[in-house]
């Protein structure tokens, strides 16, 4: 294990940043693509029982082809779809963590949870944490180290089952995350290579991912008791390096008090506006339900309104420019992001101005429907190869930017709706998000767990994980299998 690791490491570090990838891939494509045009490779587009049409491949490196790109350059970025929608949402989540509302909610359920539930409810805040992006990395595991010690338990399995909850199940979530309108809009781009007027709702997996966080706590709980706790319970550790259990000040208590009560006027406001029938939320939008189309609006105000009244209360926001602040601070780590965006965009449009993409996915597409495999072996294989490109890129983004745009076409194909094979990916990209050496916070977690236990390594934290990976990832295909069996819709409008 520690020797595949090290490869894993060197071939990952020895990658380019995502941006060169795609630039690379442009590149790639506009080759490709020329060398189509040469051998004259033709796709078959059918429209009907007895009608076709013939699909050619585009040059983008002759005359027409290069004014195409640099006259649709901006254009391409600015209606990327998922650029606005993440921008738009990320406003309100950043504001709600960096004012200190979204920690001190992890750290009141925290100290909450009975000695009895401690397992569960630590996994089910771990996977709920994915609404304060990255905060249940930082906040989650050191407080449950120092809860399982006042437990009587070990700190380590603290930290291992609260990193399997943020990590492994970082896909799930009860309510809508940053992480569904980002892949919502790489979707709809994808899809748009067949069907240019196909719309992706930011809801369309909503349904499933609920469930997911109920099914992950309960196969997690087993995980933990039965396979992972034994192994902990044999490592010994320095209970002199526990930390004093985080308290929240009764100002703090307060202002989670009143942001409580903003949440729920907001979000009854949204309701009441939903079922009157003269609500500006009532009745359908241009594509789906109004409360749909306007969920990232909706989103933001649920963040930005009781992140505003908490920052208010505790002092963390003392004036406007504070509240701007934090929100312009927020944009600036999505920095690199932009930049990805940009890139993504260049390759998604090339891809589809080609028509390589619609010819790939007409001729594997056929392929697949061609071998009659059933659709859960088709997405059984998908899940892994997801699985396997986790462990060397391990930006759910960056990654779904180079998976989207050739498997959702291609599975469209074979009958498999985009909205489902988001999910699919959602849960490949989730599950190995405990065993890859790329993902960044693993440093953060190794040396917590070295705090208690000095001679633990990569190779100890991975062992203590691996049960999760492999678990989570079982108890998800059988939910998604279910989920077929009865035809369950994925979520509102999928």
């Amino acid at each position: 294990m520690s020797s595949l690791l090290d490869k894993l490491e060197r071939a990952g570090n020895r990658l380019p940043d995502p941006s060169v990838l795609f630039i690379a891939g442009a590149l790639l494509i506009a080759l490709l693509a020329e060398l189509a045009v040469g051998l004259q490779w033709q796709a078959v587009r059918w429209l009907g029982p007895d009608q076709s049409e013939l699909v050619l491949a585009r040059s983008v490196l002759q005359g027409e082809g290069v004014w195409w790109w640099l006259s649709t350059m901006v254009q391409n970025f600015i209606q990327f779809p998922p650029l606005g929608i993440v921008l738009v949402g990320m406003l309100g989540i950043g504001l709600a963590e960096r004012c200190g509302l979204l920690p001190a909610l992890i750290c009141a359920a925290g100290n909450a949870i009975q000695d009895r539930y401690l397992i569960p409810a630590t996994l089910f805040i771990g996977v709920m944490s994915s609404l304060a992006m990255d905060a249940g990395y930082v906040v989650l595991p050191p407080l449950a180290a120092t809860l399982f010690m006042a437990a009587g338990r070990s700190p380590i399995l603290g930290i291992v089952t609260s990193f399997a909850g943020v990590s492994a199940g970082f896909g799930a979530n009860l309510l809508i995350t940053s992480i569904d309108p980002l892949l919502a809009g790489f979707t709809q781009s994808a899809a748009q290579i067949i069907t240019p007027d196909y719309k992706v709702a930011v809801t369309s997996n909503w349904w499933f991912m609920a469930v997911s966080t109920i099914v992950l706590t309960f196969s997690g709980w087993a995980i933990t008791q039965y396979w992972v706790a034994p192994r902990t319970e044999r490592l010994a550790f320095d209970a002199q390096a526990a930390e004093p259990l985080l308290q929240l000040s009764g100002e703090q208590r307060s202002a989670l008090r009143w942001a409580a009560v903003a949440f729920i006027v907001v979000l009854l406001s949204a309701v009441i506006a939903t079922l009157w029938s003269e609500g500006p939320l009532h009745g359908m939008g241009t594509h789906f339900p109004r409360w749909v189309e306007a969920t990232v609006p909706l989103l933001f105000l649920l963040f930005l309104l009781p992140g505003v009244v908490y920052g208010l209360r505790v002092g963390s926001i003392r004036s406007s420019k504070d509240a701007a602040g934090f929100m312009g601070a927020t944009l600036a780590d999505l920095g690199p992001y932009i930049v990805l965006a940009f890139f993504a965009a260049q390759f998604i449009a090339i891809f589809k101005y080609t028509h390589l993409g619609e010819m790939l996915a007409l001729t594997g597409g056929a392929w697949l429907a061609g071998m009659e495999l059933n659709v859960f072996v088709l997405l059984c294989a998908f899940v892994l190869l997801v699985c396997l490109g986790n462990l060397l890129i391990g930006s759910m983004s960056a990654k779904y930017a180079f998976y989207a745009p050739v498997f959702v076409p291609m599975l469209m194909q074979a009958g498999v709706s985009p909205e489902l094979t988001q999910v699919v990916y959602r849960i490949g990209d989730s599950v190995t998000n405990v065993i890859t050496p790329f993902n960044p916070y693993m440093i953060i977690i190794l040396a917590l767990l070295q705090k208690y236990h000095r001679q633990a390594g990569v190779g100890t934290l991975i062992s203590l994980t691996l049960p999760y990976s492999v678990g989570f990832l079982l108890a998800w295909m059988l939910l998604l299998l279910f989920w077929l069996l009865l035809a369950l819709p994925l979520g509102p409008s999928a």
